[in-house]
């Protein structure tokens, strides 16, 4: 290969590590790889593309001195810092697979990930830091292995000062890493080998491992970071999610470290220690794409423009979206309050087991219309299509159905690990010859594409079909309404009606008015048969810690099998669940009387 390209071994043989590291080392060494904000605010450190090898390669060392070797699986448990990625990096140099749990997550679901992978080993943080609260992963460590045989050691690495119980199959990671060696030979991989899992929630709530392998996922992952931002050399790129998504494995480390970019680690939450977090970061490392989730957005409007506009955003050139679609009054604020109008926005469609973004307004023709909460185009080689209930193509614009892809790509999940047959079923059954992504889509007179949501929240009322998404984008354009949650539950004369939660601004005694206001809205943005039968007031709605609303239990609200909630352990706050079933008790009283 000629100098400094990315390393293709004979035969399609390759490493990542690689590809993310050597090859920028030997051209820069000091370019800055990583700009890790920690959690205490103003205290970011700057790490190169030299210190992040040599971090790597003697985590490298460690491992495979404590037995690690190709193919093992390793699980990640800790939060985002230059230490976690380079475990994620160590791994792939050893042709070890990697899964990430975030680090959120309760010793239950990380146990579970840890025995359906059957890793060897743990890396983790005495304890982790966000939001200014202390959070003991060691502890939660300590309580998901002791039902774990296939864990032999316990990495520790310490994030603070504060002291943890250590015992026979723990090993102080620093220590050991001081005495490594900070060159580690990387192992001459498969382009079909596997590189990490991550888990993601199924239907089933049993969560599937995702397997993604070497050279396709890479490519994929840097190819859509270079033309989906328009990444430019010397840019520092800002994903403020967690490595625990694949969000943070794509666009946070794979990506960005393939391209020799400088990439952004946020430790920490986008309200502390107050509402001007991101924007105060921005101005202080200078980001020039800032890329983080519709919930975080929608959260942040509500605390109004000021905590924006304290601070210079005049280095953002590219604004990004990912994980649910946006709704319009957030897609608006962001592009106008936070990229005053002149940064690129970009919506992003895709999912943990597409590996890169599919569908994004970028790239395309220079200046090409961007049009507001849209996915709009799709990248290099997707082919998507549009199938009705009878698995018929949809021809022709302005048509809506379940949206598939017509070929494979590289960044495509392989397999789900050790159940082949769920992997078929989940993707491939439903659509036989087209990958089933599981969301339904519009496709505009124009010919571009908009989520509509996941098929699985789409309600029938009185035979129509309809996306509860489209009744909460109608009702998130009441001013007052900042979030809304829709569920189907059954109806004596309508099959399904719609039920509705919903978050108001601040307290009011309009809420009556407002109820009937956004009845009003509904009937006149879709139909008079979308308009929910109810419509409850909350505190807050039930979200997982990357921001996704779980409508499931809201269902199980609504439809009275609280009692039988099933996993909430993947909930930001599961006290959430008693207090909506307090407010729906005292709505039904209510109603009754």
């Amino acid at each position: 290969a000629p100098a400094g390209s990315a390393r293709w071994f004979l035969g399609g043989r390759l490493n990542v590590s690689v590809n993310c590291l050597d090859q920028h080392v030997e051209k820069s060494p000091n370019r800055v790889a990583l700009i890790w904000e920690r959690d205490e605010p103003g205290t970011a450190v700057h790490v190169t593309y030299r210190e992040l090898l040599d971090l790597t390669c003697r985590l490298a060392n460690t491992l495979k001195k404590y037995g690690i070797q190709k193919g093992d699986r390793v699980a990640i448990y800790m939060s985002v810092s230059p230490l976690s990625v380079a475990a994620m990096l160590a791994c792939a140099r050893i042709g070890a697979v990697h899964t990430v749990v975030f680090a959120g997550f309760s010793a239950e679901s990380l146990a579970g990930r840890i025995m359906d992978s059957g890793c060897k080993a743990v890396i983790t943080y005495n304890q982790g830091v966000r939001g200014g609260r202390t959070i003991q992963l060691k502890a939660t460590v300590d309580e998901a292995v002791k039902n774990c045989p296939s864990i032999k050691h316990v990495f520790v690495a310490r994030r603070t000062d504060n002291k943890v119980q250590m015992g026979d199959r723990d090993i102080p990671l620093e220590e050991e890493m001081t005495k490594a060696d900070s060159v580690c030979t990387p192992e001459s991989m498969d382009s079909e080998d596997m590189l990490f899992m991550l888990y993601t929630s199924g239907s089933t709530g049993k969560p599937k491992g995702i397997v993604h392998t070497q050279a396709g996922y890479l490519l994929y992952a840097a190819l859509t970071h270079k033309y989906v931002f328009d990444y430019q050399q010397g840019d520092v790129f800002g994903c403020v999610a967690d490595i625990g998504w694949i969000t943070g494995h794509s666009y946070v480390v794979y990506g960005p470290l393939c391209n020799g970019a400088t990439s952004v680690l946020f430790e920490s939450t986008p309200v502390y220690p107050d509402p001007g977090r991101y924007w105060e970061v921005v101005q202080r490392l200078k980001i020039n794409q800032f890329y983080g989730a519709p919930t975080a957005i929608r959260l942040l409007l509500n605390y109004g423009e000021e905590w924006v506009k304290k601070y210079d955003r005049s280095s953002l050139k590219v604004l990004g979206s990912v994980g649910e679609p946006i709704n319009k009054e957030a897609w608006q604020w962001f592009y106008q309050v936070v990229g005053e109008g002149r940064c690129t926005l970009v919506d992003t469609w895709w999912q943990t087991e597409t590996g890169g973004i599919c569908i994004a307004p970028r790239p395309s023709e220079e200046k090409a219309e961007i049009v507001p909460a849209m996915a709009m185009r799709p990248f290099f080689g997707i082919v998507p299509m549009l199938m009705d209930e009878k698995g018929e193509v949809i021809e022709g614009n302005d048509v809506s159905g379940a949206l598939c892809i017509a070929q494979p790509w590289p960044g495509m999940a392989r397999t789900i690990y050790g159940d082949h047959r769920r992997f078929i079923d989940a993707y491939f059954k439903a659509y036989p010859g087209y990958y089933f992504t599981g969301d339904g889509a519009y496709r505009s007179q124009k010919g571009y594409y908009q989520i509509t949501g996941r098929m699985d929240d789409i309600i029938n009322i009185s035979g129509h079909r309809l996306g509860t998404a489209e009744i909460e984008d109608a009702m998130a354009d009441h001013p007052e309404v900042p979030e809304t949650a829709v569920v189907g539950y059954p109806h004596k004369i309508k099959g399904e009606g719609a039920f509705a939660f919903i978050v108001l601004k601040e307290q009011t005694a309009r809420v009556e008015h407002i109820k009937e206001e956004l009845k009003t809205i509904v009937a006149s943005k879709i139909a008079k048969y979308a308009v929910p039968d109810h419509i409850l007031v909350v505190k807050r709605l039930p979200k997982t810690r990357s921001g996704k609303i779980m409508r499931r239990l809201l269902r199980k609200v609504v439809t009275e099998q609280s009692s039988n909630m099933g996993d909430i352990t993947t909930l930001d706050d599961p006290s959430v669940v008693k207090e909506i079933l307090d407010a729906y008790q005292k709505y039904k009283e209510k109603s009754a009387s």
